[in-house]
């Protein structure tokens, strides 16, 4: 079922990501951050662009991102890839760990308040306790007990970037019918050059050495790229609200992999958190949205197999196994079953 698909790939996402940051912080012993965030996004653009170069069957079954999709594209990787770790880096040197923990909970709220509020994405009641549950989580995971002061400056960049992140999941989304890989190698890449170059010609950084730059570029393809590649994916199957409330469980994945490593405690502060996440996710994952909605006469390009929402004739040039991608009309129908905002599903309530 996709509801579940998509699922599993947010939290597969979620779990990648999560890992990453454990993985990632001897890095900045040998690095500035700014320079290590653009090395591991450069580890991510150059290695999905590599896998992208050989994997001519999958690609030939995605859809390109074509000139329609650009200007959502160039406002993700803006968004994305440029402002928010940006904001991010100027907002640590001014915050203290233990706030920038807390006030980064904030991307999952203002992703779900801007697919709700600006996207016009349907929530459920059960939908909006889900993402307070995992956000309640992820706060008192974060909580440290005693916060030190911080400048309103730190506070209000490191929010900003959240909200800039936010921007881009819901952007992002737009595009997710078309080929995950590339967007997710193009995001990367740009993101690395223009962070790499503000870290050397800016700052002033110094490269470490090489192991630790292939050290970034194997965590960057993992915990980013592919975490990027599954979360696009997710996207295309739950919409941005849903597929934002299962990956805000990425600090907790991060917290139990440092737990496993034995660079982590076992606490009861940690124990409340998995509840509160789980019951968020246990919410989402029974959710169960169903009533009777029309499907508007469109046309788009996206990958497809011939379900109920793909009953069209073929010209002579179209491809014959599925899945596959081709430009394709819907007409106007109208029918009841379980779905959610997927591709095909934005429909008013």
């Amino acid at each position: 079922m996709k509801r579940h698909q998509g699922a599993l790939y947010a939290i597969a996402a979620a779990v990648l990501f999560g890992a990453s940051t454990p993985a990632a912080k001897p890095l900045l012993g040998s690095a500035s951050p700014l320079l290590v965030a653009g090395l591991l996004y450069l580890g991510s653009g150059v290695g999905l662009s590599i896998v992208r170069l050989f994997e001519i069957r999958r690609r030939s079954m995605e859809t390109p991102l074509r000139r329609s999709d650009w200007p959502w594209m160039f406002g993700s990787i803006v968004f994305g890839g440029i402002v928010g770790p940006v904001l991010l880096m100027t907002g640590l040197a001014r915050t203290p760990a233990a706030t920038t923990s807390l006030l980064l909970n904030l991307e999952g709220l203002f992703t779900a308040l801007l697919a709700w509020l600006a996207f016009r994405e349907h929530a459920s009641r059960r939908t909006v306790l889900g993402m307070l549950a995992i956000l309640a989580g992820g706060v008192i995971l974060a909580w440290s007990g005693s916060q030190s002061s911080s400048s309103i400056v730190g506070l209000l960049c490191i929010g900003g970037a959240c909200l800039a992140w936010a921007l881009d999941n819901n952007l992002t989304r737009n595009i997710s019918g078309s080929d995950p890989l590339q967007i997710a190698g193009v995001k990367s890449l740009t993101a690395g050059i223009v962070n790499t170059s503000l870290a050397v010609f800016v700052t002033h950084a110094t490269f470490p050495g090489a192991g630790a730059i292939a050290g970034a570029a194997l965590i960057g393809f993992f915990g980013y790229g592919a975490s990027l590649v599954l979360f696009v994916l997710a996207l295309r199957n739950l919409g941005t609200a849903r597929t934002g409330a299962y990956f805000s469980t990425a600090p907790f994945i991060g917290a139990a992999l440092a737990f496993v490593s034995g660079s982590g405690m076992l606490n009861a502060q940690f124990g409340l958190a998995a509840v509160l996440m789980g019951i968020g996710v246990w919410l989402h994952l029974t959710e169960t949205h169903s009533h009777e909605h029309t499907h508007e006469a469109t046309e788009h390009e996206h990958v497809h197999t011939h379900d109920v929402h793909h009953q069209h004739a073929h010209l002579p040039g179209d491809p014959k196994t599925e899945p596959h991608s081709h430009r394709h009309r819907h007409e106007p129908i109208r029918h009841a079953h379980p779905h959610f905002p997927d591709v095909h599903h934005l429909h008013q309530h």
